[in-house]
Order: structure tokens, then C-alpha cells, then sequence
């Protein structure tokens, strides 16, 4: 490795489909139709779905926490409230603090994000972390 470069590992497609399957199961054995969106360390689509019953708007926001739970490498829960109206206008909405969006840590690297929609805030989250689980992630990086 030189100066001008960085080893870095990837989230495939085959995880983010384990991801959404694992999300999906969750998401039926707790009774909340979601909307799901896995992204990689870019903010960049990797996988959605949206489940029979989701609400058709809920993919925006899974979007939204997908992509901001990835730029800023922490739950979305964690985005500072004071300036996130701040954050949202000046991405052009993406950027939120609403709860359901989980940055994926593999071996310390944040390779992602995925972010969930359409159900309450606390059940988003246990979906989002069912998701996580299956592949081994966690949703928090080194300190």
C-alpha cells in the first residue's frame, strides 16, 4: 500500500440481498410491511424493496436514512437535531435524522448503510438490526 492509496472492503450484492431477506423476515414476524434500502459506503444503491403494504412515499425516507446513516457513518438517530433541517435543505432533503437508517460496520469499515421505512421508529430500528445481524455487522465503527 502506498501513500496514495487505501485497502478497502466492499458490501457485494449477495450482502445486501442477505441483508433485505433478513430485513424482510423481521419485518413479517413483527407485522409492519416496510420499505427496505441497502446502499454502499458511497451512499450508492446496492438493493431495494418494497414490501406488499408499505406506504409508497416510506421509500423516499428509507432512501434518505439509507444514504445519510452512510456519508455520516452513524444511525440517523444520531444526526443533531438542531441543524438537521439545516442538513436537509442544504442536501436537497436527503439528509435526516429520522430513526430507521444504520451505517454497516464489517471489520471495523463502514462498507454502508441501510435504511428502513414505514414502520414506527422503534421497530424500524430492530428491522434494521435484524438485517445487520444476519450478515455480522454492526451498526458502530472504532472509536
Amino acid at each position: 500500500m502506498s501513500a496514495v492509496t487505501l485497502p478497502s472492503i466492499k458490501l457485494s450484492h449477495a450482502g445486501a440481498w442477505k441483508m433485505m431477506e433478513a430485513a424482510t423476515a423481521k419485518a413479517s414476524e413483527i407485522g409492519f410491511p416496510v420499505n427496505i434500502v441497502v446502499v454502499d459506503d458511497g451512499g450508492n444503491l446496492l438493493g431495494c424493496l418494497r414490501m406488499d403494504g408499505a406506504f409508497t412515499l416510506s421509500m423516499k425516507t428509507a432512501m434518505s436514512k439509507a444514504k445519510t446513516a452512510a456519508s455520516h457513518r452513524r444511525p440517523t438517530t444520531e444526526i443533531n437535531a438542531v441543524v438537521a433541517s439545516a442538513l436537509s435543505r442544504a442536501s436537497g432533503g436527503v439528509i435526516t435524522d429520522m430513526a430507521g437508517g444504520l451505517p454497516i460496520f464489517i471489520e471495523g469499515v463502514c462498507v454502508g448503510a441501510i435504511g428502513i421505512g414505514s414502520a414506527p421508529d422503534a421497530e424500524d430500528i430492530m428491522i434494521a438490526r435484524a438485517a445487520l445481524a444476519a450478515i455480522g455487522a454492526q451498526e458502530r465503527g472504532p472509536r
